[in-house]
């Protein structure tokens, strides 16, 4: 198996488990990699969180797309505001999220009377998605846990229609971790030891050819974000100021 294959295969059992578990990589009712921990509104959430939807500036009738949607928290989200003329798509690649959001999909319908979801089976660097059919794409958190990052910007940048902006909330490093860090597979599921430095994401970004690219938001990590989690309070030390939780906005 190719490394590339063997940390993918590593994400999705970390999040099958997730799904099973019903409970957040990152910490009490946060969403790292898209927990089943809520359909409800977040706020402000430090490390391996964010809310790409509040940043997105949706509106009624666009068509979106959410990487690493898990149970559909940011989908749900973004659903209310595009509306019945609108619709949104989430991609994950982890059989047990795809059951849990599809579960949610129809609590959500009941709820709302809103129908334009869907979920489809897929990888976020080879997205079932077509060319420049959107015109937004979303992402909480997950894009650092890809083996191949530059991969998946060319495919947002595909799918986008011309004109159209990815707006994407993930973790990037201020400075390098040590090595037993990098290769701690649990740290990897956390969204942190697969993380790029900064300036390797934004021009991984560039490469695929976005312009127009602004941080929107840039929050240092500290041991006070790390809740109950015990993959970020085992190392927290060692993680003190090594990593930033950023979201990113990139235009066609």
């Amino acid at each position: 198996m190719k490394e590339k294959d063997k940390i993918r295969d590593s994400v999705k059992k970390a999040y099958g488990a997730v799904a099973g578990s019903e409970k957040s990589c990152c910490g009490p009712k946060t969403s790292c990699c898209g927990s089943p921990a809520a359909t409800e509104t977040l706020g402000e959430m430090g490390l391996s969180c964010g809310d790409p939807v509040m940043f997105s500036r949706l509106k009624e009738g666009q068509v979106v797309v959410d990487l690493g949607s898990g149970a559909g928290k940011d989908v749900f989200l973004a659903a209310r505001v595009v509306g019945d003329k609108g619709r949104v798509i989430g991609v994950d690649m982890t059989p047990e999220m795809l059951a849990l959001a599809r579960e949610n999909a129809e609590k959500f319908r009941e709820m709302t009377g809103i129908d334009n979801v869907e979920f489809r089976e897929g990888t976020i660097e080879k997205l079932p998605v077509e060319d420049a059919s959107v015109d937004v794409v979303i992402s909480n958190c997950v894009i650092n846990l890809s083996p191949d990052k530059p991969a998946v910007f060319r495919e947002v940048f595909r799918v986008l229609k011309r004109g159209g902006k990815m707006v994407v909330s993930d973790i990037v490093l201020n400075r390098a971790l040590p090595e037993k860090l990098k290769n701690d597979a649990g740290l990897y599921a956390a969204c942190v030891a697969g993380a790029l430095m900064l300036e390797e994401y934004l021009e991984a970004i560039r490469g695929a050819g976005f312009g127009e690219i602004e941080i929107l938001k840039d929050a240092m990590y500290s041991t006070g974000n790390a809740g109950a989690d015990p993959i970020s309070l085992k190392y927290g030390k060692a993680l003190e100021g090594a990593a930033s939780s950023i979201t990113v906005e990139a235009r066609k």
